[in-house]
C-alpha cells in the first residue's frame, strides 16, 4: 500500500551557510526547513555583504533567528569568515554546543566577484577557492566524520549551472563551483555506507535582490513560465532533498531553473 509523502524534518538539525540577507536563498532555505520542523543553525558574514551592491545589514541575522524561533523551532547562528582554514570546525562545534549533532548540511555560502579573464590573478582565484570549494569540502567531510545516526544524513551543495554553458566574466567563480559538482559525485559514493546522501542543486538566475528591473526584463523571455527564479523555488527543492522521501537520490546535480533557455 502506498504511503503519503512525508516531508517532515521534525527533530532534525540543519546547518545552512550563507544566510545573511532577508531576500537571499540561504534565508529562504532556513525558512523552508524550519517550516518542516527542523531546528536551524545558520552562518553569515556581514563584511562580505558590505562589499556588494546590496550592502550589509547586521539586523537581518537577528531578525531571521527571531522569525525562525517564532515558528516553533530552535535556532542558532554564527558570524564568521568561512575562508579561515579552521572555520569548518568552528561551525560544527558551535552547532553541537548550541543545538546538538546536525543531520543536514546545506553549503549555500559563496564568494563571487565579476571579472574578465585578463584580470585573473592568484589573489582573486584563492578568494573564490577558499569559500566556494575549500569551505564546502571541509565542512562536508567533517560533517560526515561526525555523523553517527546511520541513515538520514544529507549534504546539499549549491552550484550555478557551470556545466550548462559558458558564464562570462566569472571565471574564478565558475572554476571553483564546477569543482563542487565533481566533488559531489565522488563524496556521495564514499559516504553512502554511513547513510548520507550528497547532491548539488543549481537554482539558475534567481532574484535575490541583485537583479535590476532592466535585467529582469532582459531575462524574462528566456523563462517559459513568465517569471524569473525566486529563492523559494530552490528552498522547496532543498526541503525535499533533506527529507526521508529523497533517501534514494544521491550523487546528482539537479538543475532547477524553471526551463531557463540559455544562449
Amino acid at each position: 500500500m502506498n504511503q503519503p509523502m512525508n516531508l517532515s524534518l521534525s527533530g532534525r538539525i540543519a546547518v545552512v551557510t550563507g544566510a545573511s540577507r532577508a531576500k537571499g536563498i540561504g534565508t529562504a532555505i532556513c525558512r523552508m526547513l524550519a517550516a518542516q520542523g527542523a531546528d536551524i543553525f545558520f552562518t553569515y558574514y556581514s563584511p562580505y555583504d558590505a562589499t556588494m551592491p546590496w550592502g550589509a545589514n547586521q539586523e537581518e541575522a537577528v531578525q531571521l533567528q527571531h522569525e525562525l524561533e517564532q515558528m516553533g523551532v530552535r535556532c542558532g547562528r554564527l558570524e564568521l569568515d568561512l575562508s579561515q582554514p579552521d572555520a569548518y570546525v568552528q561551525v560544527l562545534d558551535a552547532v553541537e554546543r548550541q543545538l546538538g549533532k546536525p543531520s543536514i548540511l546545506v553549503n549555500n555560502a559563496c564568494h563571487s566577484v565579476n571579472h574578465d579573464y585578463d584580470q585573473m590573478d592568484a589573489t582573486l582565484l584563492d578568494a573564490h577557492y577558499a569559500i566556494n570549494l575549500r569551505a564546502t569540502a571541509l565542512l562536508s567531510v567533517e560533517f560526515a566524520r561526525r555523523f553517527e545516526l546511520g541513515r538520514g544524513g544529507r549534504i546539499i551543495n549549491l552550484t550555478s549551472g557551470q556545466s550548462q554553458g559558458p558564464m562570462l566574466g566569472e571565471l574564478a567563480y565558475v572554476a571553483t563551483k564546477a569543482a563542487v559538482e565533481g566533488m559531489t559525485m565522488s563524496l556521495a559514493a564514499e559516504v553512502a555506507p554511513k547513510g548520507i546522501t550528497v547532491n548539488a542543486v543549481n537554482p539558475g538566475p534567481t532574484d535575490t535582490g541583485w537583479m535590476t528591473e532592466e535585467l529582469k526584463q532582459e531575462l524574462l523571455p528566456r523563462f517559459p513560465f513568465g517569471r524569473v527564479g525566486e529563492p523559494r523555488d530552490m528552498a522547496r527543492l532543498i526541503a525535499f532533498l533533506a527529507s526521508e522521501e529523497a533517501e534514494w537520490i544521491t550523487g546528482q546535480v539537479i538543475h532547477s531553473e524553471g526551463g531557463f533557455m540559455r544562449g
